[in-house]
């Protein structure tokens, strides 16, 4: 077996290569870093520093290590989309974009043609098998650094050629592997932020640069009444509360909606935040659509990386005839009222029978 590590200059990713190595030999596991972005960037996954340490790391165990430039296809599916998200008036997720696009499908597709059998990531999740030989994709054991949520959107054909390998271990487990064998990335800070924004110039100086940003009115969701003004509307989010203010009962206000087109920014109560049901589109599934011929389906619903998941039901979901591969909309009804969702932002679904296995996930409308 030969197996393609994508190694992100991490802990994470380092030990995933160092565990590989000594399960499968040095000359079975070759390291392979992603050139994504072109700008610079100081947090992250993109930067030189990293790329550097993925390689020293690779060094270390012995492999053969490639850099693959995809910035073209990163620009075009990952910053374009998170830019014209926010100029329209929806939260994007860039991390799960670029795993939906580079890691499992342009890089997955390169360690194809060049005649591995896998690829291995050091994501915190866990891939088994059902008692039918399908696929499962698992929360990781370590439930504070699981990250099935970004994870979501895979299906039996990226899971079939994926490998999570350290899935299993707790992150001082990791970094006590690299510890031991004494890997430079072992006390290496976790990423934290998109990695092509710059720790100096924030999310509105990244997108200041790429579009215009127009002041908006604050109006109250139940009176209409004109509350005040924000700097830009287009970095107000669903859901959002800082910023905000308080009601004249001293609680505070929440975004409930956002329309860049009018330069309006609605705010309410949490109360009026709140909602009871979302629409999703572009739904995946892990192994096939659980609502097909059936009533509404039990889920836990997911709509952030460490969220707490929330009790649903699901109804059918359907493609338009004609329509592409991912045009199936999907209606979740929470058991109990949620906040309302950012359009954009994505939901991970789980089986309530099986809280840690993922059974797919969709975009908010």
């Amino acid at each position: 077996m030969r197996v393609l590590v994508a190694m992100s200059g991490g802990v994470d990713s380092s030990v995933a290569a160092a565990l590989l190595c000594a399960r499968l030999g040095s000359d079975r596991v070759v390291g392979a870093t992603l050139k994504l972005w072109g700008g610079r960037s100081d947090s992250g996954c993109c930067s030189v520093a990293d790329v550097e340490d993925a390689r020293r790391v690779a060094d270390q165990l012995g492999m053969v290590h490639h850099v693959f430039n995809f910035a073209d296809a990163f620009e075009r599916n990952v910053v374009d989309p998170y830019v014209r998200g926010h100029a329209e008036g929806r939260t994007p997720n860039p991390c799960i974009e670029c795993n939906r696009h580079l890691k499992f499908d342009r890089l997955l597709g390169r360690a194809e043609a060049l005649g591995f059998d896998a690829l291995a990531t050091g994501h915190h999740a866990r891939r088994t098998r059902s008692a039918g030989g399908r696929y499962r994709l698992c929360r990781g054991r370590d439930q504070a650094k699981d990250q099935s949520y970004v994870l979501a959107m895979l299906g039996q054909d990226q899971l079939a050629r994926t490998l999570f390998p350290v899935g299993e271990m707790t992150k001082a487990a990791v970094r006590d592997e690299a510890g031991r064998l004494g890997l430079r990335t072992a006390d290496k800070p976790d990423s934290q932020d998109v990695c092509f924004i710059r720790s100096d110039q924030g999310r509105a100086g990244f997108l200041g640069e790429r579009l215009a940003l127009h002041p908006g009115r604050l109006v109250d969701e139940a009176t209409g009444v004109d509350l005040g003004s924000v700097r830009s509307v287009e970095l107000v989010t669903v859901g959002q509360r800082r910023g905000m203010g308080h009601g004249d009962d001293g609680r505070r206000r929440y975004v409930t909606a956002v329309d860049v087109a009018l330069g309006e920014v609605r705010v309410g109560t949490a109360e009026a935040a709140s909602s009871e049901r979302v629409e999703l589109h572009t739904v995946t599934w892990v192994d096939g659509d659980p609502t097909l011929g059936a009533p509404p389906v039990r889920v836990l619903a997911q709509s952030s990386a460490h969220g707490r998941a929330a009790a649903a039901m699901v109804t059918g979901s359907s493609t338009p005839e004609g329509a592409p591969t991912g045009a199936a909309r999907l209606v979740v009804c929470f058991v109990e009222p949620q906040r309302r969702l950012a359009p954009g932002q994505t939901v991970a679904l789980y089986d309530p029978h099986r809280p840690d296995c993922v059974l797919g996930s969709g975009i908010a409308a």
